[in-house]
């Protein structure tokens, strides 16, 4: 994976000057209640996110991405308890009235579900569920919102897009449903898209095709993007800033081409030492040993200690906090993180480590 260009765009980090931000999220905590105790699924996250930015959130499963974005939309199950600030040109999302927040769902706010099949009715046409989208936030005719859809299916490029109106989503493609989705998330021309795991279960060719359609769609609706992917590829394609979470926090944020030429934080260093690139090819990745914290009752200390090979005493006992790694918007969430800069992002960290008896380096 060749290491992103600086793109010119908004920036809008911590210390950034940069566009309008259009969301805001400070402090955000996600705890779910279970039979064996609370989840701390989101430990505090915050983020910024400009206009016309693609903010990207990468790592492992149980990081807390997904479960950000639903409590910023309020998708959440009732049991889940949301705290923090979020808001949305100013306006307090979480403390929104029920009704306030579904106007602001889809309207302005929209989200591409990682499944398509699932996202979609199956009793339903394209056609019948594209219109309800558009009627649910415009008051518009059946007709007019008919051929709002048909013009959006065009936008995104599925073939004979009048025709693809009256079909039901079995009948489709996994890469022309996955149109179908963006096209829904786009059809009121909202402000910002979360895109979660947009290209999951697609083939290279379809998901390269599928992501030129979410940036073509995105800069034909002026919107912002906060995207969700395990795929550091995508991310150094699309996205202006990255944001990099474990255990439920961001433990290194900044701009993607700066992350990923000096990562600061042994975690971010291991998720691109264990990407194929074609400097790598024939040769061994080197993958981070050991596996993701349980999120409930998480022990002192910084929680990728037990995976990391620069651990100290110091990382067992007092969990850092994530602060500047240089004037440009570059922060990182290590005690040890200057000992990281330099390091080759083919992952010398972790080269010859193996799991030890506990899943820490032995």
């Amino acid at each position: 994976m060749a290491v992103p260009r600086e793109k010119p765009g908004p920036r809008n980090g911590p210390g950034d000057g940069g566009a309008e931000t259009l969301l805001s999220v400070q402090d955000l905590t996600v705890r779910f209640p279970t039979a064996d105790g609370t989840v701390d699924a989101v430990r505090g996250l915050t983020y910024t996110l400009a206009a016309h930015e693609v903010l990207g959130i990468v790592g492992e499963s149980g990081s807390g991405k997904s479960a950000s974005s639903l409590a910023v939309l309020g998708l959440l199950p009732p049991t889940a308890r949301v705290a923090g600030t979020v808001t949305f040109r100013g306006r307090d999302v979480l403390g929104m009235r029920s009704g306030e927040r579904r106007s602001l769902r889809g309207r302005r706010i929209a989200m591409i579900f990682q499944d398509p099949l699932a996202a979609l009715n199956p009793v339903h046409t394209v056609g019948d569920q594209l219109v309800e989208a558009v009627r649910a936030h415009q008051a518009v005719s059946r007709k007019a919102a008919r051929a709002r859809a048909a013009d959006m299916l065009d936008l995104v490029g599925l073939p004979r897009p009048e025709g693809s109106l009256g079909a039901y989503p079995h009948e489709l493609s996994g890469g022309m449903r996955q149109r179908v989705l963006i096209a829904m998330a786009v059809i009121n021309e909202p402000d910002v898209i979360i895109a979660d795991e947009p290209t999951t279960a697609l083939d290279v060719t379809v998901q390269a095709q599928i992501l030129d359609t979410l940036i073509a769609v995105k800069d034909a609706v002026a919107a912002a993007i906060v995207l969700i992917t395990h795929d550091l590829g995508v991310i150094a394609g699309m996205a202006d800033r990255v944001l990099v979470m474990y255990a439920g926090r961001a433990v290194e944020t900044g701009g993607t081409a700066r992350v990923f030429a000096s990562p600061r934080m042994p975690y971010t260093v291991g998720l691109l030492g264990s990407v194929p690139t074609p400097d790598s090819a024939g040769g061994q990745l080197w993958p981070i040993p050991g596996a993701p914290p349980s999120l409930i009752d998480l022990p002192e200390g910084c929680p990728f200690s037990p995976r990391c090979p620069l651990a100290a005493d110091r990382c067992r006992q007092e969990e850092p906090r994530l602060v500047p790694a240089d004037g440009r918007g570059h922060h990182v969430a290590c005690h040890r993180w200057a000992e990281v800069a330099g390091r080759d992002v083919s992952a010398d960290l972790f080269r010859g480590l193996r799991p030890g008896p506990t899943g820490g380096p032995g």
